[in-house]
């Protein structure tokens, strides 16, 4: 016949101390408190202590002297049981996972202007496939106002230009350089050495809206003057920007490192701006959340250092 048994009692834990489930574990596999207190790194009157907390939650014995040792009761060797597996899943939990970039089975989404996704980035994609193989790396254009959305967004890695690291945003600096003003080689301005405020508003200007916002200081500089620019043209992309630059004497300010890059693909000069202007300073930036992953610590050591070494990006 079978008799109903009743349930074991369901052990709340809320406010147990969890560092007992170790010492627990250690006192069932070595059935010894004084070597239990050794692999613990505590004193023997600790781990007594702890034994007798334990003893009180099961409401168990646990361990009982039989002659000079110490045996299990039935309630231990099923804890024990239940720890073993318990405690292994665990420690795998906290150590470290060793990383190889040839088993990332995933997406890494990259966000830039268009100059670094044409110009820089194939060096990083190249860099990322002969490392990471099985990786698949996704672009997307920049903008200013995803600064704070980058976990919405699910952006990993995003380089722009911004005055200083935004506080809640984590970050490296990549380089810095200064904004010049591009124009045709035929443009009446070419042969000059400077440029004057007055030239510079007497010209047609085109402004780049894609990626991290380049050019609004020269207007707020204009507006402390009592000045103004005419923007003739507005265009996501630097070569679509570049392109119009060629067919009428228009103006663009971009920085210096992008202009001496596409100088060699597009007939242009550059010369300073007529008033003093802050260096732009580029980064690297990335949610907080990845902080500590260790993928994408991998990653944004290889986008940096692909950068570092591509001549047609910016250097520290």
């Amino acid at each position: 016949m079978r008799h109903n048994v009743a349930p074991e009692p369901v052990i709340m834990l809320r406010n147990t101390n969890l560092n007992l489930l170790r010492t627990l574990h250690v006192l069932l596999q070595e059935a010894h408190v004084s070597k239990a207190a050794q692999r613990l790194h505590i004193t023997q009157s600790a781990v007594s202590r702890q034994l007798a907390q334990l003893r009180d939650i099961w409401q168990d014995e646990l361990l009982v002297r039989n002659g000079n040792v110490l045996i299990m009761t039935p309630k231990a060797e099923m804890l024990k049981a239940k720890l073993d597996t318990l405690m292994d899943d665990f420690d795998l939990l906290l150590a470290e996972t060793v990383f190889d970039p040839e088993n990332w089975f995933g997406e890494l989404v990259l966000s830039s202007s268009d100059y670094v996704a044409q110009y820089v980035m194939p060096d990083v994609c190249k860099r990322l496939s002969k490392q990471a193989p099985n990786l698949a790396v996704s672009l997307r254009l920049w903008e200013p106002e995803y600064i704070h959305r980058l976990h919405e967004l699910n952006i990993d890695i995003a380089s722009t230009m911004l005055p200083h690291k935004p506080d809640g945003i984590s970050g490296i600096r990549i380089g810095a350089d200064h904004s010049v003003l591009v124009m045709h080689q035929s443009h009446p301005l070419a042969s000059k050495k400077h440029v004057t405020v007055n030239e510079l508003i007497a010209y047609p200007h085109i402004k780049i809206t894609g990626g991290a916002d380049k050019d609004t200081f020269v207007d707020d500089i204009l507006r402390q003057q009592d000045l103004q620019r005419r923007v003739h043209l507005r265009v996501p992309f630097f070569n679509a920007a570049l392109s119009h630059l060629q067919v009428f004497d228009g103006l663009m300010v971009m920085p210096e490192h992008i202009a001496e890059s596409l100088g060699d693909s597009w007939n242009i000069v550059y010369k300073p701006l007529p008033f003093n202007v802050e260096e732009n300073q580029y980064w690297l930036i990335w949610h907080p959340k990845y902080d500590n992953d260790i993928r994408h610590k991998w990653a944004r050591e290889q986008v940096k250092d692909a950068i570092a070494h591509c001549e047609s990006s910016i250097q520290l």
